[in-house]
């Protein structure tokens, strides 16, 4: 790979939201140039990429065209075109994660397969074809009916707790996943490079908002024992390190009443479970991505103060031009963070912006949180 330091070294972000904002924020502190490909005109990245390409992030000949000039391209989003990734690798561009694992991952089905065929601990499960294939399974309940493709953001998921359930069954190809009885949900954040050195970031501890399911609050360290924490950080380790992927890669967990951990999902890219990194540990998720896939050493993930973020979600039943309420309240609070998306429009529970709050006191941290929450409204 070309010296990323001579100038001459070419990257490309599919996606261009929220998180290709913030890889770009951390890119331009290491003085990288960075294009973005995405299907909105009016994307997060627009106006901060060196180069802003309007395409489909699925449609095959608008990622092979932005990528054929490319030396290096990654993904801020999962849902892009494979093949074309294919082709461009074949053309001697780097694309990090690579194709066939983002290809894997893609797919929930696929996914759940893997830690079996790789001996790494996950909820029972089965698949299933079709709304039919999953009402046969009644017995199986309670459980999570999840599409095997395209489910993100709480999207793709429904609860089946009794037989009346089944009719919210997809008519798609998906999985059943037994509910698990669990104490907390936590994610680890690991990154590799092409030399194999991985790293991993403390274990975070993640509260998700009952409707939307999306993380509402994160906690980072998480309140666990440290052997817990221990074998989340292994266990998230030997994810990457089976998958052989070069990149960033975020490992959720449950940890069950009895203390086991079980692998929920994972994302090959920077991730909400991240966001606190910018200010609370030495290296940033965003910027240990850039390290990995350029092939560079791997930064430190230790902690430097506890910290919490809070996702600035739209209000629900507001859809229109952003209003924030409660900005100046919230910017009052010692150790407040606010970072904003630059998203003009709101609608329900859409992701605006994240408000990292620091405290070495944890009590006075969740209080904040909770403050920060309540406090910081989006209408139209």
């Amino acid at each position: 790979m070309k010296n990323p330091y001579t100038g001459a070294l070419k990257i490309g972000v599919l996606g261009g939201g929220q998180l290709g904002r913030m890889l770009i924020q951390s890119a331009i502190d290491m003085n990288l140039s960075i294009d973005i490909l995405d299907s909105d005109l009016n994307a997060p990245c627009k106006h901060i990429a060196h180069r802003f390409v309007h395409g489909d992030l699925q449609d095959y000949d608008a990622v092979y065209n932005f990528g054929k000039k490319l030396d290096l391209i990654t993904i801020e989003i999962e849902r892009v075109n494979i093949q074309a990734l294919k082709d461009l690798e074949k053309k001697g561009v780097k694309v990090f994660p690579q194709p066939h694992i983002i290809e894997l991952i893609q797919d929930k089905r696929l996914q759940k397969q893997f830690y079996v065929d790789h001996n790494i601990p996950t909820s029972e499960f089965v698949l299933t074809a079709n709304k039919e294939a999953v009402q046969a399974h009644a017995a199986f309940l309670p459980a999570v009916n999840k599409l095997g493709k395209d489910g993100y953001d709480g999207k793709g998921v429904q609860i089946m707790r009794n037989a009346e359930d089944l009719s919210k069954a997809f008519e798609a190809p998906s999985l059943l996943e037994k509910l698990v009885d669990f104490d907390k949900e936590i994610a680890v954040i690991v990154a590799r490079n092409e030399s194999g050195e991985v790293t991993s970031f403390p274990t975070v501890e993640m509260v998700f908002h009952p409707e939307a399911n999306l993380v509402e609050y994160l906690f980072s360290p998480a309140s666990l024992e440290e052997s817990i924490r221990s074998q989340a950080k292994l266990l998230a380790e030997k994810v990457i390190t089976d998958l052989g992927m070069v990149g960033l890669l975020a490992v959720e967990m449950f940890v069950t009443n009895t203390g086991e951990l079980l692998v929920n999902e994972v994302a090959p890219r920077p991730h909400n479970s991240g966001h606190q990194t910018i200010e609370g540990n030495i290296t940033s998720q965003y910027e240990q991505h850039l390290r990995s896939i350029l092939q560079l050493p791997l930064g430190k993930t230790d902690l430097k103060v506890p910290t919490a973020m809070v996702n600035i979600l739209g209000a629900d039943g507001y859809t229109g031009d952003a209003i924030y309420e409660g900005m100046d309240a919230i910017l009052a609070v010692p150790g407040v963070h606010v970072h904003l998306y630059g998203k003009t429009q709101t609608k329900p529970f859409r992701k605006m912006g994240h408000v990292t709050i620091e405290d070495q006191d944890l009590t006075a941290l969740k209080k904040k949180a909770i403050y920060v929450k309540k406090t910081l409204k989006i209408k139209a």
